[in-house]
């Protein structure tokens, strides 16, 4: 493409758009090169930088590949369009004003830090999607790591009666145990 008089940054852009499209959280590192690629177009110039898009198109093209990232934000926005609009959880909203705690804002909020593995089971999304799923990952690259991940903490909240937490109290907060992570 270089060759050809095709624009190095064009092909740095479409390099660093193949990594989140194409490999995502499979090779989580793919992005980190093509931006890399992308910088050293801008920074060092071709003739040199082609070694730098060379390097970052070897590794784009051997890493495993998913676009289960890609699949979830499609979700994400389907409902953000189509679902009813949803109030913040109220264990979410702001309680850091005077009156906050009358009206219930922050009551039942579990601080993830605070737990075991630095993670509760609490609903972090309005009502009207709670239920639904966005990121399934996939058992590819780095992703097998990741739906290992939620599979432990699904297991673990279903475990110990669905709050994610070592009390057994869910603080109110009315969680349905199925873990979300988009």
């Amino acid at each position: 493409m270089l060759e050809s008089g095709e624009d190095a940054r064009f092909i740095a852009r479409r390099l660093v758009i193949l990594a989140s499209e194409d490999v995502g959280e499979a090779d989580p590192l793919s992005l980190v090169v093509a931006d890399a690629a992308a910088r050293a177009v801008e920074f060092v110039g071709l003739p040199e930088a082609q070694l730098n898009l060379a390097q970052a198109v070897v590794h784009l093209a051997c890493a495993p590949k998913s676009n289960r990232v890609t699949v979830a934000l499609g979700r994400a926005r389907r409902d953000v369009r189509d679902a009813p609009r949803g109030d913040v959880p109220g264990h979410l909203r702001d309680a850091h004003y005077r009156s906050a705690a009358t009206i219930g804002h922050g009551e039942g909020y579990l601080y993830p830090h605070d737990h075991p593995g630095a993670f509760v089971a609490q609903e972090y999304r309005p009502a009207a999607v709670a239920d639904n799923r966005y990121y399934e990952p996939s058992d590819r690259g780095h992703e097998a790591v990741v739906a290992e991940r939620l599979r432990q903490w699904r297991d673990d909240t279903a475990d110990d009666g669905g709050d994610g937490a070592d009390d057994g109290d869910d603080g109110g907060n009315g969680t349905s145990g199925e873990i979300d992570r988009p």
